[in-house]
């Protein structure tokens, strides 16, 4: 690799990982506020909340990083175009197919970095945020009942507690179940502690008194107890079996399933989906790299604008991937969707590398310009202004 190459795989890359990190911090803050409830209404810490939230990381970083190398790459042409580098590198011998080079060293840097989320870092990622949702589930009795606040355990369970005094007493317990339609329970006690045994976690009430309101019936049953157990078992047991969907599953996992595995035998047309999506992954900044220097990577005068081939390679991109996104959805119930994935991808790599070998120029149409220029003009006409030469 030369100095040129070198200079340019290097400003690539720089670019690259300026975008991603960039783009990829916006959109883990919007899916980070998603999920401020674990400090709010669950009582984690910030080091927990940071620590779930960073794991959704990889996979944005799997769907961004083709985006990334495609603005990079635009990035780094104008660059070149604009201090007309590209010209005098094309006069001293260049062609556009040698000036991809650097282009295409960092492509493959970028596609083995996305090869290796796909197949490991990201589903790895999403089994962690996974388990570690269920040990938070599984501590509820420790984490959620905070004194002063009304948790919500389930749909219609609540409970709240005044305040936590030593030896793990709670004190000043309410509980408000409406789990059965057809009645409803009121649960006040002074005290109450949690029990955890072979049968199961209990909270133990002591001092109080409870309200059933069934259906059809004017006047609540009242009862007086010293000492009331209620089951909490369902809520304090389920972080022990975590069942792995098919976005955790490695990619080896999802080449051979087990024929046992009951997700398999219950959605089949997803595993293969995710399958050729995670096979594919690698294959997109490829795609997006060739048809961005094919647009962007012709040398151009000065006086030439780019305008229209940024605006092309943007709509290509895009295009190319939102058809992906639809096959991907496609192939759940239709395997030739893959099938049809594949040839655009090859499609689109092939195009690329074609216009670059020969070395053509993407321009529009001059009865499109001259269409433009009339509008422009009209618009200047209507503003009182004179319209540009």
């Amino acid at each position: 690799m030369g100095s040129i190459d070198r200079y340019i795989f290097r400003t690539t890359l720089a670019s690259f990982a300026l975008v991603l990190v960039s783009l990829t911090g916006v959109i883990w803050i919007t899916q980070a506020l998603r999920g401020i409830d674990l400090m709010t209404s669950q009582g984690q810490t910030i080091l927990t909340f940071l620590g779930i939230t960073s794991l959704v990381v990889p996979a944005l970083v799997l769907i961004i990083s083709p985006i990334a190398l495609m603005i990079a790459i635009s990035h780094t042409l104008n660059k070149l175009a604009t201090d007309s580098e590209i010209i005098v590198m094309n006069a001293a011998g260049f062609s556009p197919f040698r000036l991809f080079y650097p282009f295409f060293y960092a492509t493959c840097v970028v596609a083995l970095l996305v090869a290796f989320i796909a197949a490991y870092l990201a589903p790895d990622g999403m089994r962690r945020i996974k388990q570690w949702d269920a040990e938070i589930t599984a501590d509820v009795l420790t984490n959620i009942l905070q004194p002063g606040r009304f948790a919500q355990l389930d749909k219609n369970l609540t409970i709240r507690i005044r305040e936590r005094q030593p030896g793990g007493i709670l004190a000043g317990i309410f509980i408000d179940d409406r789990r059965d339609p057809n009645e409803r329970v009121s649960i006040v006690a002074e005290h109450g502690e949690v029990v955890k045994n072979e049968n199961g976690s209990f909270l133990v009430l002591k001092d109080g008194n409870l309200q059933r309101f069934e259906t059809g019936k004017r006047d609540p049953a009242l009862v007086a107890f010293g000492r009331y157990g209620f089951d909490m078992s369902k809520f304090s047991n389920q972080g022990h079996d975590v069942t792995l969907g098919i976005r955790e599953r490695y990619l080896w996992e999802l080449v051979a399933p087990s024929e046992d595995d009951p997700v398999y035998k219950a959605v089949p047309g997803q595993f293969r989906s995710e399958l050729h999506d995670r096979i594919m992954a690698p294959l997109y900044p490829f795609a997006f790299a060739a048809l961005t220097f094919a647009f962007l990577g012709a040398p151009r005068t000065t006086r030439q604008s780019r305008n229209f081939s940024i605006g092309g390679s943007v709509i290509a991109v895009f295009g190319l991937r939102m058809a992906g996104f639809a096959c991907s959805v496609m192939a759940v119930k239709s395997p030739s969707a893959a099938l049809v994935q594949y040839a655009m991808l090859a499609t689109a790599i092939g195009a690329g590398i074609w216009l670059i070998v020969g070395g053509i120029v993407v321009e529009p149409p001059a009865r499109l310009m001259e269409a433009i220029d009339r509008s422009n003009a009209r618009i200047a006409r209507l503003f009182g202004r004179p319209a540009a030469a």
